[in-house]
């Protein structure tokens, strides 16, 4: 076993370190509560603003733009198991300290963005049942989130791994209601397939980059690696099926939605999935209703995770004030780093509206993944030789990541 796959409990220095408690059904359980909860509960209805009808493309061409570099962060994650794994890709690529540091403090602002537009949408759901503002209940959330997380790794992201399984039944339960229970359909699923060229495709190029923010979270898997158990043979595995899975369900959510509620009624909306149960009895409105927040919770709770991971691994490196790398040796967390992440997610859930931070965060990762890719392409070609123990993927899977995420960054932009 690699020194690497084991938890002595201390670093080097006989500091206290991260624990290695992650198995495969914990790490896949993380990346899809990221990915779900961030996303699919909050931004179908600002897609569908976008792309209109064709909103369930945006998420197609998103997932299309997203597996080639998910693969590139298998392969990379298996040679370098760490927190604040981008940092340490794009290092180990480019050898600069300076895009070192610039990389990590990006993927913290993603994570930490992320969060923000997530608390927002949560609010929204929340503010449905309780009838409190909606700022009230962002912080709250926000500060109970920002406890869980310090509380430990393994509470954390089992009370994650809960939470997940009733977000995929919130989704599942959507899917139902949208192609058996609904009342009447407002478009069939053939007028969802657009033509080969048109118009409408600027569109779907648009609210594709809305859409990739709903994939957003395979890449956070990278930055707990160092508290995966066996990480070489866990994390390739993890990234594949969070992807999987997570493409099929956006893909029957979106199809459901946007044939059972009109595109005037799901443009926008802040909390667009309630609207598919516009026909449904109460009971099951209230229950997606308590769903819906609790999914959009769990994506904060694990941004704030990875946030704080990559900044306790840029501070254990020596890219940022050591005080920032301090474990608790009673919930082996970083407490200072945690403390910081609750901080600007609080400041920016104030002061920015939920679509400005989604747009931010999907530009922000895209960035990143183009450089990490980049940092592939040149590790490969130093290599003498491929080492046997790593997870490997052809090189023109990297130069794909390249081409397609600088594509969709430049739509973004445009």
């Amino acid at each position: 076993m690699h020194p690497s796959d084991t938890d002595t409990g201390r670093s080097a220095s006989g500091e206290p370190s991260l624990r290695r408690a992650l198995t495969l059904p914990l790490l896949v359980l993380y990346g899809l509560g990221v990915t779900l909860g961030a996303g699919i509960y909050v931004l179908v209805g600002a897609t569908a603003a976008e792309a209109g009808i064709y909103a369930p493309i945006s998420f197609l061409v998103a997932a299309i733009v997203v597996s080639f570099t998910a693969l590139s962060y298998a392969e990379l994650a298996t040679r370098y198991p760490v927190s604040a794994g981008e940092a340490v890709y794009v290092g180990a690529g480019f050898g600069w300290k300076s895009l070192t540091l610039i990389v990590g403090l990006l993927v913290a602002l993603s994570g930490i963005v992320s969060a923000s537009a997530v608390s927002i949408g949560a609010a929204n759901y929340l503010s449905n049942l309780v009838g409190l503002p909606v700022y009230i209940l962002v912080m709250l959330t926000v500060l109970a989130m920002g406890l869980l997380a310090a509380w430990g790794i393994v509470e954390s992201v089992s009370a994650a791994a809960v939470v997940t399984v009733l977000e995929i039944g919130g989704l599942l339960l959507v899917i139902g209601w949208g192609f058996v229970g609904a009342s009447g359909s407002v478009l069939s699923v053939a007028e969802l397939i657009p033509a080969f060229s048109g118009t409408h495709w600027l569109g779907i190029g648009t609210a594709s980059v809305l859409a990739f923010f709903a994939f957003i979270g395979f890449e956070d898997m990278a930055n707990v690696a160092e508290e995966v158990k066996q990480p070489r043979r866990t994390y390739p595995r993890a990234v594949l099926l969070t992807l999987v899975i997570t493409t099929l369900l956006y893909l029957l959510t979106t199809v459901a939605v946007v044939t059972t509620v009109p595109i005037n009624s799901l443009a926008g909306s802040p909390a667009p999935l309630a609207l598919a149960f516009a026909s449904a009895p109460q009971s099951l409105t209230d229950a997606f209703v308590v769903i819906a927040v609790v999914a959009t919770v769990n994506g904060i709770l694990i941004q704030m995770v990875m946030a704080s991971r990559v900044i306790f691994g840029l501070a254990d490196r020596g890219h940022l004030p050591r005080q920032l790398a301090k474990i608790s040796p009673r919930t082996r967390t970083p407490l200072f780093a945690t403390a910081l992440v609750v901080g600007l997610i609080l400041l920016l859930s104030q002061a920015f509206p939920i679509a400005l931070l989604a747009e931010r965060t999907s530009q922000i990762v895209l960035v990143t993944f183009i450089l990490v890719n980049l940092a592939l392409i040149r590790i490969k070609r130093r290599e003498e030789r491929h080492p046997p123990e790593y997870f490997r993927v052809p090189t023109f899977v990297p130069v794909a990541g390249v081409v397609t995420s600088l594509g969709m960054l430049m739509t973004a932009v445009l």
